[in-house]
């Protein structure tokens, strides 16, 4: 060690260092035991514990709750979300019905004609024809009887009054007066503040600064530096801190120390443990995987392919047969023979419907068209017609049939 700490002597340090392992071991080996027993209990329980939980959470707790947003709350959110959207469209059109159109209406074609041709137009023409000449004949009136006096009276009697009674005499004292009353009154108390201000600051630091400043200085400092600060720090210095510095090796030491010793115990209890109960376990496990995988495991597996066999040679093969050459031929016979006729029978009638609608339609306009020139006399005015059907084209010519309806260039099967 350096001179600024020197060792202590062995009398000292030996002791210390007993003391502090006997005191220490038994703290390292309760620490060691409660490390490993932690370790163990975090392997043996906690994780396993911590992923069952976490497979039951996720399966009976967030898959269900999962299933439940997805095809329960979610679509039922939706719908309630819909059907407040058209109820609040509802209830805005209502209320717009019963509480803002009215008072438009109101508004609109009562409150602003009374409001325009009631009172605007009729203001306007009181103020145009009768208040604004009024007003310009009062104010020229005001003007010359009233305004034009006061401004004489207040020009040529009230300012030369102010001026040459009051402003000037007041100017006057001023100037030759009260200016220089106050330049001596200033001069005379400068020169007594400056004499307060010498004399006061010395008084008061003769008074209240100076004997307490002796007092600190000779007394006080003295008798802490020597009587207290002295004393404590020579016992710091020389007695405290080696012995602190002491006991943290010790410490150290001893805690290594024991930690060794620990680890040797564990060690010791590990073996006795392996050869009393590890390795018969593991041979009897060993045993049971061999019986499990041999005489359970390989007989199901056995079974398994058997069951597949059957199922795929004795059920899946006959029923794909079955529906290649039985259950799809029927289906295409059906499909060409029954509904495709059916389907064009049916297109047909709902054609042949139409043209006859149409033309009673035209019929009946026809009618109405003649019976109007029968009785007015005149052409009337052309009616918006619905646009006709284009006239379908014979087959091998370019033709059209009138009053066929065209077919559709693309099959009843492709359609369908």
């Amino acid at each position: 060690m350096s001179m600024e700490h020197p060792t202590p002597p062995a009398l000292i340090r030996i002791p210390v260092r007993i003391v502090v392992l006997v005191a220490v071991l038994p703290v390292r080996m309760a620490w060691d035991v409660l490390t490993a027993g932690g370790r163990l209990l975090d392997r043996a329980l906690l994780r396993p514990a911590g992923r069952g939980l976490e497979w039951f959470f996720d399966h009976a707790v967030a898959l269900p709750a999962r299933w439940l947003y997805r095809w329960l709350l979610a679509p039922a959110g939706r719908g309630i979300a819909i059907g407040a959207g058209w109820l609040g469209l509802a209830l805005m059109w209502l209320l717009k019905a019963l509480f803002v159109w009215p008072w438009v209406g109101l508004w609109r074609y009562v409150v602003v004609p009374v409001a325009r041709y009631g009172i605007a137009v009729p203001a306007v023409w009181l103020y145009r024809r009768v208040l604004s000449p009024l007003g310009t004949c009062c104010f020229f009136l005001l003007e010359k009887l009233v305004l034009v006096p006061l401004a004489a009276l207040f020009r040529y009697v009230l300012i030369p009054l102010l001026r040459y009674g009051v402003a000037v005499p007041a100017v006057w004292l001023d100037r030759y007066v009260l200016t220089p009353l106050g330049q001596g009154l200033g001069r005379l108390f400068r020169q007594v503040g400056r004499g307060l201000g010498w004399f006061l600051p010395r008084l008061g630091l003769a008074l209240f600064v100076w004997p307490w400043v002796g007092l600190w200085r000779y007394v006080v400092v003295p008798v802490v530096r020597y009587g207290i600060v002295l004393p404590v720090g020579l016992l710091w210095k020389r007695v405290l801190v080696p012995v602190g510095r002491e006991v943290r090796d010790a410490l150290g030491l001893c805690w290594r120390v024991a930690g060794f010793v620990s680890r040797a115990v564990g060690r010791g209890l590990k073996w006795l443990a392996w050869n009393l109960l590890g390795r018969p376990l593991v041979h009897v496990w060993w045993g049971l995987r061999w019986c499990g995988r041999n005489l359970v495991a390989r007989p199901l597996v056995q079974v398994w392919h058997g069951l597949r066999w059957c199922g795929r040679n004795l059920v899946a093969r006959p029923a794909a047969r079955v529906w290649n050459s039985v259950l799809r031929p029927a289906g295409h016979w059906a499909r060409d023979a029954l509904w495709a006729p059916a389907r064009r029978a049916a297109v047909e009638a709902g054609r042949a419907a139409k043209d006859a609608l149409s033309s009673a339609r035209a019929t009946v306009r026809e009618a109405r068209r003649d019976a109007w020139r029968a009785l007015v006399g005149a052409a009337r005015p052309v009616e918006p017609r619905e646009p006709g059907a284009a006239r379908a084209r014979t087959l091998g010519s370019t033709t059209n049939v009138s009053g066929a309806v065209p077919a559709p260039e693309i099959s009843l099967r492709k359609r369908g």
